[in-house]
């Protein structure tokens, strides 16, 4: 009997609940879903397939899993790399403000096609993703064959957009694009953060969440001191309380950064069976205080609380790569406390199923297992850096690189083989990137060459800012915090 895809003799990292690893194996996948995984037999190399594939001096695993990033301005990679964290973060609230008035589509178009592009090459088979406007996002992960998380950022302290409009957004992206693409698309309900929302914004949340109940909740949540300060500011005892107040904290909320949560929020956390986006790259690049706590993984993932890793703002730090952000979990845990924080498997665990377990997928990707669907990717590891092959683990997450992908199966089809992309054209995607990048330059008042990036003078950046929403954000900080102050 013919399968659709056949491969032989190969390394199979599988993932599963006994983290097996076959020295020789072989993983036959049909009608989009992996159906058998065991070692290799003699003959394997003949089964009948429409994809044969010869897994020698390769390595299998399930395809990687970025668990919380923002992908519209992707274009914009290497442009804030070099500038100081205020001029950072003017900068990018005067883009995103204008992005949530609906300037800049062509660069959010293009952003997201890059973005596909790049995660494709390298291995990044799912994206929880939180953006503006997704619409160009859910379409283009589509179909370039990849799966994808997506909902659009909804704020009344952040920028100037009425919230109305922000909920009609949410809704209309919900009804056209959930499960769409044969169910790899599927659509997320994003209130930003628990430092630029309203308590009545939470509250809205929540009635939209309670219409469509099989959403997820993404939100960035205690990733600043801030986020508790604005949390007392909108009545609750702290962020998990507000967010418990209002029916938010239970098993769909995806929480990215968790920076300062304490062993409190830790218990509350994993008794709700909500899900931790850890990001480490962003903030060992743009730590706001040397002196915050690194996010608690260890006390999480001995809770049972699920933790995934997640990219961010890649173009903020400069790298696509999600082989990375395992490497940088360790190197940043280990220097913030000591060493050991992290065995090699559970970073690859992170990188994959309890990613997938995150985004409440665990049951159908995330390990290579009968019956679950065919999220694959296969490394070339017959190189001189993975020599000798001892400690497969250590490698995947110490030693690989995006580079290192050769073929990248999703939902059972082959989406790049030999390293070449099967749906989408890269050269078309750069060319339309270095259009839209310069029509941005032109635009905006940019500089943005191959020296660096140089944003507009600052009374541009503050014509540009949003005015109400962040008044009133600052506003309130500053009337809770003295609350705090000088009780009364």
């Amino acid at each position: 009997m013919a399968v659709d895809i056949a491969i032989s003799d190969t390394l199979v990292l599988t993932v599963d609940e006994r983290n097996r690893l076959y020295e020789r194996g072989t993983v036959l996948v049909d009608d989009g879903r992996i159906a058998e995984v065991r070692k290799s037999e003699d003959g394997d190399g003949e089964i009948e397939a429409t994809h044969t594939i010869d897994g020698d001096g390769k390595l299998v695993m399930p395809g990687l899993i970025n668990v919380h990033t923002h992908l519209e301005l992707t274009p914009l990679i290497g442009a804030f790399s070099d500038l100081d964290l205020l001029e950072m973060m003017g900068s990018m609230t005067a883009i995103y403000g204008r992005l949530g008035e609906g300037d800049f589509d062509y660069l959010v178009e293009s952003g997201y096609e890059l973005a596909a592009l790049n995660f494709l090459l390298g291995g990044v088979t799912t994206i929880n993703s939180m953006d503006v406007r997704p619409s160009a996002g859910a379409e283009t992960f589509g179909e370039a064959g990849l799966r994808g998380f997506f909902g659009p950022t909804i704020t009344d302290l952040f920028w100037d957009v009425p919230v109305d409009e922000q909920f009609d957004r949410a809704r209309t992206f919900i009804d056209k694009y959930h499960d769409s693409y044969d169910g790899r698309i599927r659509a997320t309900i994003c209130p930003h953060d628990d430092w630029s929302c309203t308590r009545g914004l939470w509250e809205r949340t929540a009635d939209l969440a309670a219409e469509y109940p099989g959403l997820l909740v993404h939100t960035h949540l205690l990733e600043l001191e801030e986020s508790n300060t604005m949390a007392r500011a909108n009545g609750g005892e702290d962020s998990l309380d507000l967010l418990d107040d209002v029916g938010l904290l239970d098993d769909r909320l995806v929480a990215a950064h968790f920076r300062v949560a304490d062993e409190e929020d830790i218990e509350r956390t994993a008794a709700a069976d909500a899900s931790v986006a850890h990001c480490p790259s962003v903030f060992c690049y743009w730590n706001p205080d040397a002196e915050m706590q690194w996010t608690p993984v260890p006390e999480l993932r001995e809770a049972n609380v699920d933790v995934g890793l997640g990219i961010d703002d890649h173009y903020w730090h400069d790298s696509y790569s999600m082989f990375g952000e395992a490497r940088q979990a360790r190197l940043a845990a280990n220097v913030k406390r000591t060493t050991g924080q992290f065995s090699s498997m559970e970073l690859v665990r992170m990188l994959t199923i309890d990613g997938a377990r995150a985004l409440g997928v665990g049951d159908e990707i995330g390990s290579i297992e009968p019956g679950k669907r065919a999220d694959i990717i296969l490394l070339d590891v017959d190189k001189p850096k993975f020599t000798p092959l001892t400690n497969v683990p250590a490698h995947v997450v110490n030693n690989a690189a995006p580079g290192d992908v050769e073929t990248v199966i999703v939902d059972g089809e082959v989406v790049m083989q030999d390293e070449v992309p099967e749906t989408m054209e890269a050269d078309a995607v750069q060319q339309r990137v270095k259009e839209a990048v310069e029509r941005f330059a032109d635009e905006t008042g940019w500089e943005l060459d191959i020296g660096g990036g140089e944003p507009p003078g600052s009374v541009e950046t503050i014509r540009d800012l949003p005015k109400r929403g962040p008044a009133r954000l600052l506003s309130r900080l500053a009337l809770q915090s003295a609350r705090d102050k000088f009780p009364f």
